[in-house]
């Protein structure tokens, strides 16, 4: 059924007014600052510091799609139940994603850079804001510390999936390069007690994993560790995690990432890939916004199985883990293996 069959309209799917409305509405906390009481436009433009008249004209198309109610009487605008999805608060947990201050909300409104990216193929985030993203993560703290939180938020079901649906207790020590926070790792050493890990990534992000471990109890197994995956990797973990990491690279990054792994890792060790699969969780405004803010794309099993062999690594299994999520298991070749056993002699 095509979209004039099924009622729609091509101009609503267009619709900017909406999405951005929602936007600025949560970047501004309307919701906090009207609270449960609600609050009028004088109110609000007082605390959020805006201008009343221009604040009464997005409130009353808040109200027109449902994110806020106005009593008539009072003047006051109140959010609704729809509407409190936007508190910062709120178990949804999607206003890291809507806020456009923060580091996910900064990259959707790169969108606009969108027709200049399929006619040259260049990415659009450092078109619209003069860096790339991770860049723009480095040079300011505040990003990366809301990117962390949308990570967080992202893996906050699928951190358990991952953890209990694949079998890490066969291994002793993990290393999850590009680990964030620890989300993901914290989740694996609860399911599997007799597991140690560390979590590697950038110096702020590989501190915030230290606090999180610390507070979690687990500082006596996990440690992080400071560092680039694009730099020689620690050796010596029997698993290489790479964690929702190679979706976000091209080819050319991706690959080296994969080949750090692989030679660190050696001939007893093994690299898992977690990955949304093209087909398998991966839909197609991800893949679109992949190619506009990184330079990456969602990649299929057999592309991912290409790239790897390139890195001397083969499939072992492949298990689906959590909702969107599969688990790429891969080996050295038995040439690679062959080598690796030469230069150790």
């Amino acid at each position: 059924m095509n979209a004039s069959e099924s009622g729609h309209s091509i101009l609503a799917m267009a619709d900017l007014a909406t999405p951005m409305s929602i936007r600025v509405a949560a970047t501004l906390g309307l919701v906090e600052c009207a609270g449960a009481v609600g609050a009028t436009t004088e109110e609000l433009a007082s605390r959020t510091g805006t201008f009343g008249p221009a604040l009464r004209r997005l409130l009353d198309h808040l109200v027109a799609i449902g994110v806020f109610d106005l009593d008539q009487e009072s003047g006051r605008y109140r959010p609704t139940g729809l509407g409190n999805q936007m508190s910062g608060d709120s178990p949804e947990g999607v206003k890291v994603l809507l806020d456009i201050d923060s580091a996910g909300g900064r990259a959707e409104l790169a969108f606009v850079e969108l027709l200049a990216t399929i006619r040259t193929g260049t990415t659009a985030y450092p078109r619209r804001y003069g860096r790339e993203f991770w860049a723009d993560l480095d040079a300011e703290p505040a990003l990366r510390t809301s990117f962390d939180a949308q990570m967080n938020w992202r893996f906050r079901i699928q951190a358990t999936q991952i953890a209990e649906r694949f079998d890490w207790g066969r291994f002793s020590d993990i290393l999850d390069v590009g680990g964030g926070d620890g989300t993901l790792l914290a989740a694996i050493l609860y399911a599997h007690p007799a597991v140690r890990g560390r979590v590697l990534d950038r110096a702020p992000t590989a501190a915030a994993a230290t606090e999180r471990f610390t507070a979690a109890g687990l500082s006596g197994r996990a440690d992080a560790i400071a560092g680039s995956f694009f730099d020689t990797l620690p050796t010596g973990a029997e698993a290489y995690v790479l964690s929702d990491i190679l979706h976000d690279w091209n080819d050319e990054r991706a690959h080296a990432i994969l080949s750090a792994c692989a030679q660190a890792a050696g001939p007893n060790g093994v690299v898992v890939v977690i990955e949304p699969i093209r087909g398998k969780g991966a839909d197609t405004a991800m893949d679109l916004f992949m190619l506009m803010c990184f330079d990456g794309h969602e990649r299929s099993v057999e592309e991912l199985t290409a790239m790897a062999q390139k890195c001397g690594l083969m499939l072992h299994a492949s298990v689906a883990v959590a909702d969107g999520r599969t688990a790429l298991e891969f080996r050295l070749t038995p040439q690679h293996h062959s080598s690796s056993v030469e230069a150790d002699r």
